[in-house]
């Protein structure tokens, strides 16, 4: 089959003429340009996960390319996390008090965190949020790097199926989420504290330290662990579904365009959430209590029962309110931020191939 945008005269035969003229006056000339362009034209984040695009070329990688497009993806999401902060917040309060402290709507929630710790209190643990955003990444793209190298054995230019980078992108988040647990320990901590509990991550972690163990910056690893496999199938099942889709329907475009980018992406992410938002809840839990050294620890499974006992069906998805209320403003600005930074940093098809030409 070929693109009817192709075949100018509608005579079903592509002659020379419509050949040259065709990749002469068509904007986008190389389809290895399609398709970096599909594969890792932008990064978002929910304040959940950071997309890391995949499968940069050996040059690139040379050039110096992929480490400032990872940095402008870490700068678009720290401004969107400090944008999105409150509604985060309220999301951890919701799932770990339920409905016994936040019985009202979202403005009401809002105005009884304000009346405790006035306006700052809403972005209580947002700084070690924001500070784990550049390990979690570098750590989850050097690991994604290393487990695709490991599947394609002796043949180096082989591209992984769908379930291989599946597997590998889990495999990745768990390594990542591995190394820097302890800080979603802390930021889930720092979020909850009252007025005055901590005066910062370090005296937090002195004293989860100090009162719990070192075992205590570990706690809902296991949820957090499970929660990984759902989300990353999910997403990346729903993304590469809705990208086929387009490009089935729009045979003549080669450029999806910044809506259809970001519409794929934050549909998938939402996807990948809504399935694994249960098991966060419970990690969440988790990681909320605090206990003292030698006491019995309600495990995940006791957890889970006592939601449900409780609270119903409902109870595990308690705050996904405001959890999906933040998905829009937070895709939204974390693009923005991402393009403007990549426009500093040089990241351009054409600093792209500025750096093949120099690697």
């Amino acid at each position: 089959m070929f693109s009817p945008s192709i075949d100018k005269d509608g005579t079903m035969t592509i002659d020379w003429n419509e050949w040259r003229d065709y990749f002469l006056f068509k904007p986008i000339t190389n389809m290895e340009d399609v398709a970096r362009y599909w594969k890792h034209s932008m990064m978002l984040d929910i304040g959940e996960q950071l997309t890391v695009p995949d499968d940069f070329s050996e040059e690139e990688k040379k050039s110096g390319y992929v480490w400032r497009q990872l940095m402008a993806g870490a700068i678009a999401g720290s401004v969107s996390r400090t944008g999105t902060a409150p509604l985060d917040r309220l999301k951890v309060f919701r799932q770990v008090h339920g409905s016994f402290m936040f019985s009202g709507n979202v403005l009401n929630s809002f105005q009884f965190m304000v009346k405790e710790g006035g306006l700052r209190s809403l972005w209580r643990g947002n700084g070690i949020n924001v500070l784990k955003i550049a390990p979690e990444t570098a750590i989850k793209f050097t690991a994604y790097e290393q487990i695709k190298n490991v599947m394609r054995g002796s043949n180096e230019t082989r591209t992984l199926r769908v379930h291989e980078r599946f597997v590998a992108g889990s495999l990745a988040g768990a390594t990542a989420q591995t190394a820097i647990y302890p800080m979603e320990v802390l930021k889930t901590r720092l979020t909850l504290r009252n007025t005055g509990q901590f005066s910062g991550i370090a005296d937090c972690a002195k004293h989860i330290l100090q009162k719990e163990g070192f075992t205590a910056f570990y706690k809902g690893y296991i949820p957090n662990l499970l929660s990984i496999v759902p989300y990353a199938g999910i997403d990346l099942a729903v993304y590469e579904t809705l990208k086929f889709s387009w490009l089935n329907r729009n045979r003549g475009l080669a450029d999806p365009g910044v809506m259809v980018l970001v519409g794929c992406g934050a549909v998938s992410s939402t996807c990948g959430q809504l399935a694994s938002y249960p098991l966060a809840l419970i990690r969440t839990r988790m990681q909320a209590q605090a206990l003292v050294k030698g006491t019995p620890k309600p495990s995940m499974l006791a957890l889970l029962h006592n939601i449900v006992t409780q609270e119903g069906f409902a109870g595990l998805y308690r705050g996904i309110s405001p959890n999906l209320l933040k998905v829009v403003p937070a895709v939204s600005v974390s693009y923005v931020v991402y393009e403007y930074t990549r426009i500093i940093l040089g990241v351009d098809i054409e600093g792209r191939r500025a750096g093949k030409g120099n690697g």
